[in-house]
This record gives structure tokens, C-alpha cells and sequence, in this order.
């Protein structure tokens, strides 16, 4: 019985470990969420309590953390969701490319050169410029569910 149960798991989905369950009524306002396989900052949460034999209800409104639109969704509150695990990593700006992707400083001391400029315009001005002054820039980025953008910026000085 322990081998057709270990057989099972080794056939389970590679987006399995990218995020984890938690129960529809344990999850709060800022918390995270996944609606429509997409990682979500849950920007507000209400809970209606149904009928005599029915099921309290969570309705989720929350922001796609990668692309901002807003998804909506209604959970039983006894059951599970799935969470996403969100990283936030900070590294060092080394160069911005001719074709949009960007160069950073790994903490290892290695280069990731994988991760294009982040499609939000204030955000983009304000990497561009603050590197076109030859200024220490520190980009914050976020990784949930095999993707990864830059989602913030600090300046850490002059060179």
C-alpha cells in the first residue's frame, strides 16, 4: 500500500511546492491567495454566512501581483485554498541592457541577467534615471509561482 502511495506522489504536479493549502477562513486582508492560477495580494475579504444548511462563504477581492488587475472569488470558508509562497529578494543593479533586460548582483557575488524591466511606467522612470545618474540602485523582486518581477527600488547612494 506504501508504494502505490509513493507512486502517486512522484507523479504530482511541478506546481505542486509553489504553493501550499490554507484554509478560505484563516486568510486575511495583505495576505496572498491564488484566484484563476494567478499569486494575489488579497485586498479585502468579507464573510456571508448562507442558509440553514449551507456553508459560510469568504468573497476574496484581490490584485495580481505581477500584472495588477484585480480577480475576484467565493470560497467555502471550511475549505482549502491555495497560498502561494512569495519571495522578496533584494540585489544590486550592475546594468540595464539595449533589449529591456536588466543585470543584477546576486548576494553569492553572481550575475542575474534573466529578469526584463518592470512594465510599470513610474517605477521603469525611476530605474532609468536614477542609473543614468550613475546612482547605487537596489532593486526589490518578487517571485511567486515560477515568475519573477521587479516590484521596488531603493537608492543606496552615489558610486
Amino acid at each position: 500500500m506504501s508504494d502505490e502511495e509513493h507512486q502517486f506522489e512522484s507523479k504530482a504536479d511541478a506546481g505542486a511546492s509553489k504553493t501550499y493549502p490554507q484554509q478560505a477562513g484563516t486568510i486575511r486582508k495583505n495576505g496572498y491567495i491564488v484566484i484563476k492560477n494567478r499569486p494575489c495580494k488579497v485586498v479585502e475579504v468579507s464573510t456571508s454566512k448562507t442558509g440553514k444548511h449551507g456553508h459560510a462563504k469568504c468573497h476574496f477581492v484581490a490584485i495580481d501581483i505581477f500584472n495588477g488587475k484585480k480577480l475576484e472569488d467565493i470560497v467555502p470558508s471550511s475549505h482549502n485554498c491555495d497560498v502561494p509562497h512569495v519571495n522578496r529578494t533584494d540585489y544590486q543593479l550592475i546594468d540595464i541592457s539595449e533589449d529591456g533586460f536588466v543585470s543584477l548582483l546576486t548576494e553569492n557575488g553572481n550575475t542575474k541577467d534573466d529578469l526584463r524591466l518592470p512594465t510599470d511606467e513610474a517605477l521603469l522612470a525611476q530605474i532609468k534615471d536614477g542609473f543614468a545618474e550613475g546612482k547605487d540602485l537596489v532593486v526589490s523582486v518578487m517571485s511567486a509561482m515560477g515568475e519573477e518581477q521587479i516590484n521596488g527600488l531603493k537608492d543606496i547612494g552615489k558610486n
